[in-house]
């Protein structure tokens, strides 16, 4: 398939695509046990931004960069400056500022829920630290994860905890600046396997809504169970208009951090088929693609930039989709062809016009081979080594 067979109208929606990458992507993070360290993973926020801006530069799609507090800025709002002057010398922007509300050992009962009003005081405080961090850095979102919940029956007061989300989250909408979001993300299990106090996206839903126009839900696509309909739980949040954005990955069990569409393409061809068949663009205008991935075992830089080539192939895929004859196919009742009509579409082998469109724009036609030619993984695994070397082998 060329470039020039491809309809204007998804020409159009790829020029837009972008996608944000985590700097934790590209450090030692690892299993619960433990980590396999490589000689090229980052060892600074410096290293992150180089890396970011390398990926950027040969997909043209990742032109923002997702920080963690306190991975990134362990002294929080002091280090707004280093972040400044990194993004001017890369020329990759801050994105996503994500608060750490899982690490300090206060939090063992839970951090916005925790039955200690000092402790859930502190992590409140740490909310609208965060919101402040992102509005020096003019970044419009502060995506939420928390791991507060319960392993045990009768050991929480759960009415009492969604009491505790609902403020935390009032407070921290409050600090928000006007074109600020709260994005509120939610996971069924994981640290806590009896109860999670944010487990699905009604949970979710309900403290947006609860929290105000400024807040929206997160989709982590490995944070569901076994064979869940993501792209229905995507319909129904662009039906509420509460659909904030995603963290893309994929998984085989549960959270499993692996490459988007390693496991399913058919399944993220869906969702994003589910978004392009939204016609309301404030709906879908101001949706935050991300990536969430942090890979033990493949390459870092080698694995960001395959889930960017990845995430531009199935987003083209859906693009390509005939809506006008899918509608008339689903009001008439013909199945089959309905379902052939989407199918058509993801079959679509679109690695030939992406080639012809990246070269349009400067850019390497096969990002993966550029960055294997070009030299520097070897550069940065040699001058990164030592340092690496003398991590320790827990997870961070």
């Amino acid at each position: 398939m060329k470039q020039s067979s491809i309809p204007d109208h998804a020409i159009e929606k790829l020029e837009n695509f972008r996608i944000e990458i985590p700097s934790w992507g590209f450090a030692n993070t690892g299993t619960r046990f433990g980590k396999f360290f490589q000689p090229g993973a980052a060892t600074t926020l410096e290293e992150k931004f180089a890396d970011a801006a390398e990926v950027n530069s040969l997909t043209g799609a990742a032109p923002r960069i997702a920080l963690h507090v306190f991975w990134d800025l362990p002294n929080g709002a002091s280090d707004v400056s280093e972040v400044q002057r990194l993004e001017a010398r890369y020329g990759i922007r801050a994105g996503s500022v994500n608060p750490n509300l899982f690490q300090d050992q206060r939090y063992k009962l839970g951090s916005i829920c925790n039955p200690d009003p000092a402790i859930r005081r502190m992590a409140v405080e740490h909310l609208i630290e965060s919101v402040e961090i992102a509005k020096k850095l003019g970044s419009t979102d502060i995506s939420v994860w928390i791991a507060d919940g319960s392993n045990y029956p009768g050991t929480q007061n759960m009415r009492k905890r969604i009491i505790w989300l609902e403020e935390a989250f009032a407070a921290t909408r409050d600090k928000l600046s006007e074109d600020q979001r709260l994005l509120i993300e939610y996971k069924p299990f994981e640290p806590a396997f009896y109860h999670t106090d944010i487990a699905d996206w009604g949970m979710a839903a309900h403290l947006a809504r609860t929290a105000g126009p400024k807040a929206r839900v997160l989709v982590d696509t490995g944070h569901h169970y076994q064979s869940q309909n993501i792209e229905q739980i995507v319909a129904w949040l662009l039906h509420l208009r509460l659909l904030g954005g995603f963290h893309f990955n994929d998984r085989r069990y549960a959270d499993d951090d692996l490459t988007i569409g390693s496991i399913d393409p058919y399944q993220v061809f869906r969702i994003f088929h589910e978004i392009l068949s939204e016609t309301d663009e404030t709906l879908t205008g101001n949706i935050a693609f991300m990536i969430d991935q942090s890979h033990n075992l493949k390459g870092k830089v080698e694995a960001m930039v395959q889930t960017v080539m990845t995430a531009q192939e199935l987003f083209l895929k859906a693009a390509l989709v005939d809506r006008q004859a899918l509608s008339e196919y689903q009001a008439s009742g013909r199945l089959v062809d309905a379902e052939e009509c989407l199918r058509t579409a993801f079959w679509t082998d679109v690695r030939e016009p992406l080639e012809e469109w990246r070269k349009e724009r400067a850019l390497p036609p096969n990002p993966l081979k550029a960055l294997r030619e070009s030299g520097y993984v070897e550069r940065i695994s040699c001058e990164r080594a030592n340092r690496n070397a003398a991590q320790p082998s827990t997870y961070a």
